[in-house]
């Protein structure tokens, strides 16, 4: 396995300095056991401090031209990608993400402030002319025009903690807001990468970036229930979104959150690439993405070979050293999420699902103790009945469940019983039935023969129900971070 580096140590940003706290945050490495890094944790007066330092820059950014914005932006890409190894390292140890996918996750944030430059210029050269079109108002103009929302509060996942982040950070900067940077607490370490990537260019004026790492149990609603924060993007589970939501007030809310996507599964689908296709979905990354496929809906004709051919995917798919390029995936990222896997597939087999292959913890050769509980070998279950909690509830883990079902209205019944919505699939080679049934799915988005993806964020994305509030997307995200204002003549 790999090898130890050197304990790294950061700090917190805030009004154009970095600071020391009373307390830290401990990272664990993913990759090579033990501490990867001390970071320090902000209580409530840094915190304060933070929002009082983005209130005061607001004034200024307003000020600021979308060109210098724009130039901000692609100063930041050009930096990210200058320290590209540096930052793989980091997310592969932080994160417990394999090399290939850690290097292409830093190019993707770096692509994402690279096109929140071209998308902000589109959306200020866009703006709207009206004129009145009612009696009374026949002489009316209007401009209208997009300005900063003001201050947005940013709260960042684990499990893509330098991409999903630029999703967030790049549109609020390319619009002229300022940022308060809450990073998840066990992969804050890229975002403090990031931090010093973007205060070091000319131009941002401070308080305009806050990087303020910390427990949410003690800055979460100190952050999100204050005044001054004018819009609130976050990535993360149901359960945290539904929380910072009720305390957030009178503020635009701009959520993705939990996913439990079905693949549904036609007779007429080709199931060779379905296979392939739901095995990738299941388990990249461990299966922690909330676009996984966390369920396989087969109708009950395919359903044995659908599962062989399934099981015929998985040796492809094994943890490993993270630093080894063809390594699939590492531990989970935690022992508790090791925990609520293993609680899920349990329940499954109780109520009768057939495991046909792994179900348990199994670290790879040379895994240090304190991270062998954390591995899930990739699972793949059978004949998973309707009622099992892995049928509704979002898993975060490396586990394909097959369920059956007997025709298109019991297979819609089952994928629209889930409380997520985020994302869905459809494999069939009739295209009535895969528009037909993408119309019925209940879900933020619907891939029709391959597993969902998000993607650069060329397209808008996001959830219904529990799965969240808007739609992310550089777009989509610099226009719910703008707001419009009618200037009448």
């Amino acid at each position: 396995m790999a090898t130890r580096a050197a304990q790294r140590r950061e700090r917190l940003y805030v009004d154009g300095e970095w600071r020391e706290a009373d307390s830290a945050l401990e990272v664990s490495d993913l990759a090579a056991g033990g501490t990867f890094a001390q970071v320090a944790g902000a209580g409530p007066a840094e915190a304060r401090a933070a929002l009082q330092a983005a209130e005061a820059a607001k004034p200024t950014l307003r000020e600021t031209t979308v060109v210098e914005r724009a130039h901000w932006c692609e100063e930041i890409a050009e930096k990210l990608r200058a320290r590209e190894e540096e930052l793989a390292e980091v997310i592969v140890r932080e994160a417990g993400k394999p090399i290939s996918s850690a290097r292409g996750e830093v190019e993707q944030a770096a692509e994402r402030f690279d096109r929140a430059a071209e998308e902000a210029r589109n959306v200020v050269s866009t703006g709207e002319y009206r004129e009145g079109s009612t009696e009374g108002h026949e002489g009316w103009q209007a401009i209208v025009k997009h300005e900063p929302i003001g201050a947005v509060l940013c709260i960042t996942p684990y499990n893509y903690p330098l991409a999903t982040t630029a999703l967030q950070v790049a549109p609020a900067i390319a619009a002229g807001n300022s940022v308060l940077l809450k990073p998840a607490s066990k992969t804050p370490i890229s975002a403090a990468i990031l931090t010093d990537i973007v205060t070091s260019v000319a131009g941002i004026p401070d308080g305009a970036f806050n990087f303020v790492p910390g427990q949410a149990s003690e800055i979460g609603d100190v952050l999100a229930g204050d005044d001054r924060v004018n819009a609130i993007a976050m990535t993360g589970s149901s359960s945290a979104g539904e929380h910072v939501a009720r305390e957030s007030g009178m503020v635009t809310l701009h959520m993705e959150l939990g996913g439990n996507a079905p693949a549904i599964v036609f007779e007429d689908a080709d199931l060779a690439d379905v296979a392939g296709s739901c095995a990738k979905g299941s388990f990249k990354y461990a299966g922690q993405r909330c676009s996984a496929v966390s369920r396989v809906l087969a109708h009950e004709s395919v359903h044995d070979e659908l599962v062989d051919l399934l099981e015929g995917q998985m040796d492809a798919w094994q943890a490993g050293d993270l630093f080894e390029e063809d390594t699939a995936f590492g531990p989970l990222i935690s022992e508790d999420q090791a925990d609520w896997v293993q609680e899920l597939v349990d329940d499954a087999v109780e109520k009768g699902a057939d495991l046909v292959r792994g179900g348990s913890r199994h670290a790879p050769a040379g895994v240090p103790d304190d991270l062998a509980d954390q591995f899930f070998e990739p699972t793949l279950l059978a004949n998973v009945p309707h009622d099992a909690r892995i049928v509704d509830e979002e898993q975060f883990g490396p586990v394909a469940a097959v369920t059956t079902f007997s025709d298109e209205d019991e297979a819609l019944e089952i994928a629209n019983g889930s409380e997520l919505a985020l994302d869905a699939a459809v494999f069939t080679n009739d295209y009535k039935r895969a528009m037909r049934v993408a119309d019925r799915v209940d879900a933020g988005g619907v891939r029709i023969n391959g597993p969902p993806s998000h993607g650069l964020g060329d397209i808008p994305f996001g959830g219904n129900k529990r799965s969240g509030i808007g739609r992310e997307g550089l777009d989509a995200t610099i226009h719910e971070l703008m707001r419009k204002k009618s200037i009448v003549l």
